[in-house]
């Protein structure tokens, strides 16, 4: 309902300054919540009605707001209007403000927010985003960890704004590691390791073959001519490298099974080692291709010739690499899916490869190379389980599972549950997902375990808990005080401060949808979640009277459902988790505003 008061305000706008609204509706923003003041409910930038602003003083500024101000007068929808520094400020009629925000939750639900004008004209894009991307014959490393739950966040939010999303997990199933792995199972494979703990016995083969390559050129040379027989097509070393992989993706399954990811299409280098010769032909016959002293083939990316900056795109023994394989990948994709955009999510380490391949699509001649964009992403540090450091994602998950069941079973009140396993699972997920979200993700961060498990402060247990206990409250009260909401009980600083909060969710949407930045959606959950924690504290539904308690039961559906919409972007499944694992002390915290709170 955001829209509409900001197209109330852009109306009015217009007819003075001689604009039309829908060119003044993005500058209307909802204006944060406070604790220090009560605020006004939308603001607008004087700054950006003004033309040439390098030339505007602030004086100016001011003085332009005050006379727009004074221009300006209320009505049915307004019922203040006054000049901040540089802003005009606007609140709205309180009880319209009520009914409206309500009302608009309950109507749109999991839609709340995607509806607004912020959106509109939103043209439906074909959208591909490549996320995950594990190494087949190694256990799945905590390191694609980011790039998973980061694409899921991206692909959430592209489908959320109606836009055709496919998900494709680019498995790394080819390559020189193959040669290494392949050797190295010959020399130091055991057949009845790999049939008991397949993945755990190809990772120890790598890490000890890789050793022995160091020190020993022959080994070194023998994987070469392993991953070259792959390369031709040799059917016993294909056969090898068949058994690694589906091994491999049956254990991934799992992983992504637990995590609650899911992917359109499974797809790996290994498809395009064929194809990638294709490339080879293609740039050869634009007469891109040159030869290195060493006997490598290489793109010019340079612009001058003079092989200052190039692209290897294959070994001197005639194998494709990476790059290659990317660009077929590519290619195949756009005859595919004739994609509007198409997504990478990576870490930040790849950039230079990924600027190169997009470089050498458009020296290919491929306009739509502009639509490929790379999400980079910086690394997590210090993630330790209690048996030491941590290389395998499962061992995170089950680290998460192990400190939540250990949580609850503390709790003396806990009753039995059916699946805790699942509950703490969910619970320490989100709190994984949460404290890897809060900061940009181009940045490295600190992993720590003590932060991750908080129930109190800005962590994923609190949104879990907060939602479970309005949960609870719904369960309690059952629905029948939600068919008709007085909006006159609704008018203390609790309730407006969360009506207020309400209203910002598209904003928050969008600006996440500009930059693909879960962080803008985390700060406004944890708050809305603080925000939740004083009003319960204070906006007793128990034995209020019934119209009281039926608008405060209706407010707290907004936030539960508000919550929920906002955690499965991000990728957290809303639990409901019953309020006898919540102890006394625990239920205590949540009710207090912690001191990073609103």
């Amino acid at each position: 309902m955001a829209c509409a008061f900001r197209r109330s305000i852009a109306c009015q706008l217009s007819r003075i300054l001689a604009l039309p609204p829908e060119s003044l509706i993005k500058s209307i923003s909802a204006v944060p919540v406070s604790k220090k003041e009560e605020v006004a409910d939308f603001q607008l930038s004087v700054d950006s009605l003004l033309e040439d602003n390098n030339h505007q003083s602030k004086l100016d500024t001011q003085d332009h707001a005050r006379r727009l101000t004074e221009k300006l007068k209320c009505d049915t929808v307004v019922t203040a209007i006054s000049a901040g520094p540089g802003t005009l400020n606007f609140k709205i009629n309180r009880e319209l403000l009520t009914k409206a925000v309500l009302q608009q939750v309950l109507e749109d639900g999991s839609k709340y927010g995607l509806k607004s004008e912020l959106f509109s004209g939103l043209p439906q894009k074909r959208i591909v985003v490549e996320f995950s991307s594990p190494n087949v014959a190694k256990k799945f490393h905590v390191g694609h960890l980011r790039s998973t739950i980061i694409g899921n966040f991206i692909a959430n939010l592209k489908e959320a704004l109606g836009h055709q999303v496919t998900r494709i997990n680019y498995i790394g199933d080819w390559g020189m590691q193959f040669g290494l792995l392949g050797t190295g199972f010959q020399l130091f494979g055991y057949e009845e390791k790999l049939h008991s703990n397949p993945l755990q016995h190809l990772f120890d083969v790598y890490v000890q073959v890789n050793k022995e390559a160091t020190d020993d050129k022959n080994i070194a040379k023998l994987a070469h001519e392993f991953f070259h027989r792959l390369e031709l097509g040799d059917m016993q070393a294909l056969s090898l490298w068949q058994r690694f992989r589906d091994l491999s993706i049956e254990e991934y399954i799992q992983i992504y099974k637990r995590l609650g990811i899911y992917f359109d299409e499974y797809s790996g280098e290994s498809f395009y080692r064929e194809k990638s010769r294709d490339i080879l032909k293609l740039l050869d016959s634009k007469g891109l291709l040159q030869k290195t002293i060493t006997g490598n083939v290489v793109v010019d990316l340079s612009g001058t010739g003079d092989l200052s900056s190039v692209c290897t795109v294959m070994r001197s023994d005639g194998t494709s690499l990476y790059a290659t394989r990317d660009l077929a990948a590519a290619i195949d994709r756009m005859d595919k899916y004739n994609f509007d955009t198409m997504i990478y999510v990576a870490d930040k380490g790849q950039k230079r490869h990924f600027q190169q391949v997009f470089q050498i699509l458009k020296i290919m001649g491929y306009e739509w190379a502009e639509r490929c964009q790379h999400v980079p992403f910086g690394i997590v540090k210090g993630m330790k389980t209690r048996r030491g450091d941590v290389t395998f994602l499962e061992d995170v998950l089950n680290e998460v599972q192990s400190r939540m069941l250990q949580n609850m079973a503390s709790i003396k009140t806990t009753k039995k549950m059916e699946n805790p396993q699942e509950t703490a699972e969910r619970v320490g997920l989100a709190a994984l997902i949460i404290q890897d979200f809060r900061g940009l993700l181009l940045s490295d961060y600190q992993f720590s375990w003590d932060r991750v498990f908080q129930s109190r402060g800005d962590t994923g247990v609190f949104l879990q808990y907060t939602h479970a206990r309005l949960c609870s409250l719904e369960e309690t009260f059952g629905c029948g005080y939600l068919n008709d909401v007085n909006v006159a009980c609704l008018q203390e600083p609790q309730s407006v401060s969360i009506l207020q909060h309400l209203l910002r969710f598209d904003e928050v949407l969008y600006k996440s949808s500009q930059d693909l930045q879960p962080k803008h959606i985390v700060s406004y959950l944890l708050t809305l979640s603080h925000l939740a924690a004083m009003a319960h504290k204070t906006l007793q539904v128990k034995d209020s009277p019934a119209d009281v308690a039926g608008a405060r039961l209706h407010l707290f559906k907004a936030v539960r459902s508000v919550l929920a919409n906002g955690m499965k972007l991000l990728g957290i499944i809303p639990f409901y988790v019953p309020e006898s694992l919540l102890c006394t002390e625990q239920i205590r915290k949540w009710q207090h505003t912690p001191r990073n709170g609103p």
